[in-house]
């Protein structure tokens, strides 16, 4: 793009810690343009890929601002990552657009170092020629654009090419105007930056798989290449029961949910949601009557994915079905000196020796973390087992065979809890489940401690980073997984959380720039009023008004 400077105002930049005096045209360039006209971006050298912008994460194609502060987001960030991703996904929705241009690709779940897609009727996809689309589109370096089309343009684009999911969230919007991703004649709206450039999409796999199509991208360890294939049965089984569960209440997307909102019919949605979930938990509770021999049921799933509600959920079902369960939280054997979710971060011993004991018919004393007892449902000071006893043992380590070494396979039932969001912001761009559970952690820890929604934010890289290690390499040792995602969530969420992601300030640096990402995000989310979440719901240990006492 040629850029002729008339009209030239001064303009103060910092870009990368260098603070420079330039002039700028009043119709700025973009940032892109800071990196040098003809410099050419490789994927091996690590380029910048997008910028904070004042504390913002903006694409490269964004215009400069006045007196503006910018950093460069490079690939092997988070971020930067997340770029990548997001413009595979989108580059893949383009060539569908060629290939099938009278179908409509839906983007699905993240299924290992991949995404799910599948056509909205279910039509086979011919992956060969998208495969081939995709690499003359690479190869071509066709621009990633960022366009703005006026209301009624926008309207008009998404009737035209049936983007009916996208339409909806437009229709909830009510703005002047919206910002697109462009690729060719492709429209995607702009949520979260894209590469600068396609021919940085060096690394990816196309697969047919479920029928459907598996976009798989590099791995942080191994950037270089995509690693062999590994299947993970139990977790798409489990997103497929979660898209015909969305059917059911005719909520796929972000915009219908915020219809029905505004249609009224909201309240009938979380009835039927909190039913269709409660249905999961008495299946598992079914399969361990049917077992005959389960005397422990380990619940295990990462961080804010509801494993304590999940646990006494799971209680109430056996209880029902005839069985005495006594619940036990790791949390009650985690030790002050090791924090984190590896064991070395549990009284180990102590926890060992008392669920043998327990097997073995002894009375033992459980107490919690402080010593102060904590009555939570079906658990009691003093436990004993009966002949109908079933230990319900949560925590993430639950999995980990090294956990409690010695007991007979045959008489355990291990249940994988985690919160997979179902729903998508429209066809081509999905929502986050990392998201959803950092969201679920900064309104739970926020409200129960005295920590800041910053050091929520800085602490979560972290945690996440320690699941893919302690916990994750476990999740297919589980007999059986359930969503704890609820597809109305997000709208309750929003109230309790976007004061306190306003709560974070500039100077606070990486938390802002999630802060606000995250702010942008939670402003498409129709609010949901609390009073109208049942107090048995696992969304209750985050929100608080919980019929558990799960302190």
């Amino acid at each position: 793009m040629d850029y002729h400077y008339y009209n030239m105002e001064k303009n103060t930049i910092t870009f990368n810690g260098i603070k420079t005096d330039t002039f700028i045209e009043k119709s700025s360039p973009r940032i892109v343009y800071l990196l040098g006209k003809q410099k050419k971006l490789k994927y091996g050298e690590n380029p910048p890929v997008a910028a904070v912008v004042n504390g913002e994460l903006k694409s490269l194609q964004t215009e400069i601002p006045e007196n503006a502060v910018i950093d460069l987001v490079y690939l092997d960030s988070k971020e930067g990552r997340s770029a990548y991703r997001k413009t595979l996904c989108f580059l893949l929705c383009y060539a569908s657009s060629v290939v099938h241009p009278d179908r409509t690709l839906v983007v699905g779940h993240s299924l290992g170092d991949g995404y799910y897609f599948s056509y909205k009727g279910k039509e086979k996809p011919d992956t060969e020629r998208l495969r081939e689309v995709m690499k003359k589109a690479i190869e071509e370096d066709m621009i990633v654009d960022i366009e703005t089309l006026s209301a009624s343009q926008a309207l008009e684009y998404v009737e035209k090419m049936k983007c009916e999911d996208t339409k909806k969230l437009l229709d909830t919007r009510n703005d002047g105007a919206y910002t697109f991703n462009r690729i060719g004649t492709a429209l995607s709206v702009n949520y979260e930056p894209l590469l600068p450039s396609l021919k940085l999409l060096e690394v990816w796999e196309l697969m047919d798989y479920g029928g459907g199509l598996l976009l798989r991208y590099p791995q942080s360890r191994s950037p270089e290449r995509i690693l062999p294939f590994q299947d993970n049965p139990l977790l798409f089984k489990v997103f497929e029961e979660t898209k015909e569960k969305s059917k059911i209440l005719d909520v796929s997307s972000l915009g219908s949910l915020n219809l029905k909102v505004t249609g009224g019919k909201i309240r009938e949605v979380i009835v039927l949601s909190e039913t269709l979930q409660r249905r999961r938990f008495y299946r598992a509770a079914e399969e361990i009557t049917k077992r005959g021999n389960v005397k422990v049921a380990f619940v295990s799933g990462p961080a804010c994915s509801g494993k304590k509600s999940s646990g006494i959920k799971l209680s109430a079902e056996l209880k029902i079905q005839g069985f005495d369960p006594i619940m036990i939280s790791l949390d009650d054997y985690r030790t002050k000196e090791k924090k984190g979710v590896s064991l070395e971060s549990l009284d180990i011993d102590l926890l060992r020796s008392q669920v043998k004991a327990l097997l073995d018919g002894e009375e033992v004393e459980l107490k919690s973390l402080n010593d102060v007892d904590q009555k939570r449902m079906f658990r009691f000071t003093k436990a004993r087992m009966k002949e109908n006893t079933i230990l319900v043992i949560e925590g993430v380590q639950t999995l980990n065979e090294k956990l409690i070494p010695g007991l007979d396979d045959s008489t355990i039932f291990r249940v994988f809890v985690s919160a997979l969001t179902q729903l998508n912001l429209d066809t081509m761009s999905g929502i986050s489940t990392r998201d959803n559970r950092l969201i679920r952690r900064i309104v739970k820890e926020c409200r129960t401690t005295s920590i800041t929604p910053e050091e929520v934010i800085n602490s979560w890289s972290g945690i996440e980073e320690e699941e893919k290690s302690q916990l994750f390499p476990y999740q297919n040792n589980a007999d059986i997984m359930i969503n704890s995602a609820l597809e109305y969530e997000l709208g309750v969420l929003s109230t309790y959380v976007m004061p306190l992601l306003r709560s974070v300030t500039p100077d606070q640096g990486k938390a802002y720039t999630v802060a606000r990402r995250l702010m942008a995000f939670m402003d498409l989310v129709y609010p949901i009023p609390s009073e109208y979440v049942p107090s048995d719901s696992i969304l209750r240990e985050f929100i608080g008004g919980s019929a558990y006492n799960l302190t």
